[in-house]
C-alpha cells in the first residue's frame, strides 16, 4: 500500500505555477494549456479524498478481478448452455444462473474491501497525513497515541474499530460455515 500510495503521490505532485511540473498529472494537463493544479492539497468538496479512494480501487481492481474471473470459469458451461437450450436469454442466463452462483465470491470480495477499507492507513498517512480534510480513523489513532500521547484515546479509537469489523467477520464466517455443510 505505501508504495502504491508513492507511485500516486507522484502522479498528484504539485509544484506551484512557472515551476516545472514533477507530477504526471499536472504535467499532462500543462500540456493543453491548463495550469497546475494542487491536487492532494484542497480540501473542497472532498476532492482528495476522492482521489485517495482512486488509488485504493486502482490498487484492488486485479485482486478483485483475479477472484471474479476464476469463479466465472469455474462455471459448469454445461448449465449455461442447458439454459440457451432451453430458450433463456442471455440476460436471464446471467440474472438466474451466473449471478447466483458468483454471489458468494462476490460476498468474499466485498467483505474484503469493505474491511480494507476500514482499516485504511498506509494510503491516508503517506499521501496527506490526514491533513486536507483527509482523516481516517486507523489514522487519527495513531496520531491520538503517538503525536498527541494520549493512549486511553487510541485505545477506544482502536476498540471502535474492532467494532465495526466484528459484525461483518462474524456474517462471512456464518456464511462460510453454511458453505461447508453443504458440502
Amino acid at each position: 500500500m505505501v508504495a502504491a500510495s508513492v507511485i500516486w503521490r507522484f502522479v498528484f505532485d504539485y509544484q506551484v505555477a512557472g515551476q516545472p511540473q514533477t507530477g504526471t498529472l499536472n504535467a499532462f494537463v500543462g500540456r493543453f494549456g491548463a495550469g497546475p493544479f494542487p491536487w492532494l492539497t484542497i480540501d473542497t468538496l472532498s476532492f482528495n479524498t476522492i482521489l485517495l479512494i482512486i488509488v485504493m480501487g486502482w490498487m484492488w481492481t486485479g485482486f478483485c478481478m483475479v477472484i471474479l474471473s476464476a469463479a466465472l470459469k469455474g462455471i459448469n458451461q454445461e448449465l449455461l448452455e442447458a439454459a440457451r437450450v432451453d430458450g433463456a436469454t442471455e440476460w436471464q442466463v446471467f440474472r438466474r444462473i451466473v449471478f447466483p452462483l458468483l454471489l458468494p465470491t462476490i460476498t468474499v470480495v466485498a467483505t474484503t474491501i469493505v474491511i480494507t477499507a476500514l482499516k485504511t492507513f498506509d494510503i491516508v498517512y503517506t499521501m496527506t497525513n490526514g491533513l486536507f480534510d483527509t482523516e481516517v480513523i486507523a489514522n487519527r489513532m495513531i496520531k491520538e497515541m503517538f503525536v498527541n500521547g494520549n493512549f486511553g484515546r487510541a485505545s477506544a479509537i482502536a476498540i471502535v474499530l474492532l467494532l465495526a469489523i466484528i459484525p461483518i467477520m462474524g456474517i462471512n464466517i456464518r456464511r462460510f460455515r453454511a458453505q461447508e455443510a453443504l458440502r
